[in-house]
Formats: C-alpha cells, structure tokens, sequence
C-alpha cells in the first residue's frame, strides 16, 4: 500500500491527529513516557526563537505508521555554525521509542522527504533502544549518509520485581541499607509515596525544586528545576500527572522534603527520572532506601520493572546497579547529509576518530609518573614471560559511496 507524507509546523496544529499518534504509541513496543504528547508538547513550548519543529507523519490509508516531531537549528563545532536536526524532547528526554512501521523502502523516502523539508549537515537520533529490527532499518539511512555513526550512550540498569524482592536484599547492599535506614530512623525522618493528580502536582513539584535548588545540582545550575528548564518541566510534569503517570517517593523530617526520587509509570514499568536531597544530610543514604521504596511500591501495586532511565556511560553511581537483573543499552544515531556542510562536518568526525587516540596517548604520557631509579646492584635473571593488552575501540564512523 502507497504511503503518503504528511508535515504540520507544529503538535499544535489542528490537523495533528492526536487520537492516531496515540494509537501509534501504543502498538509501538519501546514507546515510553517521553513519547507521550503531554512531554512533547511541552518541549515544544520550550523551543528558543532560533529553533525551528517540523512534525513529519507518514500515512498507509487512514493509519498513522510513523511520527517524527524534528526540531532544527545552528550549532557549533570547531567554531562554525553548523545546521542540526534532532527529535523534539532532546536533551531531557531520557528514552525515545522509534514511533515508526514501514518497510525499508518507506523509510528511505521518509529521509529523502526530511532532506528536502528541512535541509541539514547532520540529523541526530539520541537516546534510542536497540530493538532487533532497529538496526536493519536504520542501516539503510546510514547507507545513504556521506558519514554516519552509531555510538552507545549508556547502559541503563533495570531491575526486574519478583517474589525474592519480599526478603531482605543480600551481600553489600544489605548492609548499606541496613545502615541507612538507622540513622534516618533516628533522626525520625519518613518515607512518603505520592500519586499526585492535577490539584497537588503544583506544590509537589514546588517542594522538589526547593530541594534540588540547594542541593549540588542546583549548585551548578544542571537539574532539571535549572531556570531553562523549569518552564519545560512544570509543564510536562503537570500534564503527565492529570493522566496519573508520575510517582514520587520522598524522605520528609518535621514535614519538610529533604530527600526525593521522582519518576514515571507506564505499562507497570518505573522510569526513575530524578533524585536530589539537602546537603546537610548527605550522611543519611537516603537514595539507595528511596529505591528500595520503589521496589516496594512495585510490589504492593503489581508493577514489573524499576528502571534507571538514563545513566552515565562511565563511572555511573546510580544504586540501580546493585540490584540490577538487566540493562539496556540507549544509542545515538547520527547521519551526516551529502551537501557541502555535511561532508564537512563528517571528514572532521573521522579526522577527529583518527587522531584521538594518539592524543589520549600523548595526554597519558604526560600524565605518568617519572620511572624510578634502577638499582645498582646486578637483579636475579627473571623468568621469560608473554602478556597480552586487550584492545578497546570506540564506534567509528562509516564512510559510505
């Protein structure tokens, strides 16, 4: 069956079929809160003037099988302007479902259609799952790229609840909570869930911000309550709350907030969002016994995954790990046009891969401690003996005809 695009300026449009998209979001296996109009709609609240949405909408009769919102602007790399392509929602949205059913064929079009609407030197897809026909499809768009790259973003640990979850957790962790459930318990501190609905969103999110303001985050101006994104996710938060998708846990002393996890359920799968507390009581530990309440909470309530969302790549801490039973892996998919700009872009992206590595062996070498001295006297013969150094690359582009 023919497929027919579609492109609206905006998730506002009247014309936008709200009841198809949702529909399309259902039947899509990877699709996640952050798919849903609610968030959408408030990250395109939060455009600046520069930034440009186009929503492309592919149409097999009257059934939605692809929605891409894409949101264009400059950015700089090396110092030139550079024009950018991304899907709405980047950089907070923490996992994005690919909202697409079509064939190969359909696909490449679809790219030749964004080429076309809205000319780039590189389109970016970030935070994707990698299901087992996602690369096969989107190998194709890297086919038809002067450069592309695939690269992981991070592994995010999940948690799996089950009847074992009702006895106390082994090993380490066990310890650790023990612990930190001791000192909040003598200081008197509570453990609180909140469902909140569209009345008690407002102060809820209002107690959070308060908390992440002096915690280290607010510090350095990086939560998610930062004046560039409050707009973005008051917005969102309260939207997703009329439709009973937010959860929170919170650790309260004399009926103040002084610790939280927020985050959002669907499908009985809990995407752990965000965490701040008060520095003054960093000592409590209170992160790993909100995720505990978390897994009790999904015990009580029938849910089957606690998730971590989004990590770092490297060196992550989140508590999650202790307790994972799987994880999965967020890439970043990038496509580098045939136009002049982006064959620019691209031939930096591999002269920059090719000498990477030569500049983190020079940094190390600067870095290493001087030798010691060799002794004077003459050391026993040693034994002869082989090693081997394993090898690790990170992704590399494609360059392709």
């Amino acid at each position: 069956m023919a497929v027919r695009f579609q492109w609206l300026g905006s998730l506002r449009d009247p014309l936008f079929p709200q009841g198809a998209y949702e529909q399309l979001r259902q039947r899509c296996p990877d699709a996640t809160p952050f798919n849903t109009l609610a968030w959408l709609l408030a990250a395109e609240a939060a455009l600046g003037p520069t930034q440009q949405l186009q929503v492309l909408l592919a149409w097999q009769a009257d059934t939605l099988c692809l929605c891409l919102p894409l949101v264009s602007g400059r950015e700089r790399f090396a110092g030139w302007p550079f024009r950018v392509v991304r899907h709405l929602g980047f950089p907070l949205a923490d996992r994005l479902g690919w909202l697409a059913e079509l064939g190969v064929a359909d696909l490449q079009q679809a790219l030749g259609e964004i080429r076309r609407r809205q000319p780039h030197a590189l389109l970016q897809l970030s935070e994707l799952t990698d299901l087992p026909d996602r690369h096969s499809t989107l190998a194709h768009w890297m086919y038809r790229s002067s450069t592309a790259e695939r690269r992981l973003s991070c592994r995010v640990p999940v948690h799996l609840i089950g009847d074992a979850d009702r006895e106390e957790v082994s090993g380490a962790p066990r310890y650790k909570l023990r612990r930190a459930r001791k000192r909040i318990a003598a200081c008197g501190a509570q453990v609180r869930r909140w469902v909140p609905d569209a009345a008690s969103i407002g102060p809820l999110l209002q107690a959070l911000s308060d908390v992440e303001a002096q915690s280290w985050k607010g510090d350095e101006g990086v939560g998610i309550f930062s004046p560039a994104n409050r707009p973005w996710i008051i917005q969102a938060f309260t939207a997703l709350a009329e439709q009973g998708l937010v959860r929170v846990v919170s650790l309260e002393l004399d009926g103040r907030c002084i610790s939280y996890r927020l985050g959002l359920l669907e499908h009985a799968r809990l995407y752990d969002y965000n965490l701040a507390f008060l520095p003054q009581y960093a000592d409590l530990g209170s992160g790993r016994v909100l995720l505990q309440a978390w897994i009790d909470w999904g015990l009580d309530d029938g849910w089957r995954w606690v998730d971590a969302s989004r990590v770092s790549l490297d060196n992550s801490s989140h508590q999650l790990h202790e307790r994972m039973s799987d994880q999965v892996e967020h890439w970043r998919w990038s496509f580098y046009s045939w136009r002049p700009s982006g064959i620019c872009l691209g031939l930096g992206l591999r002269l920059w891969h090719l000498f990477k590595p030569w500049l983190r062996r020079r940094a190390n070498s600067n870095l290493a401690p001087p030798a010691p001295p060799i002794p004077c006297q003459e050391a026993p013969p040693c034994p002869a003996t082989s090693s081997s150094t394993p090898t690790t690359s990170a992704s590399t582009p494609t360059k392709t005809p």
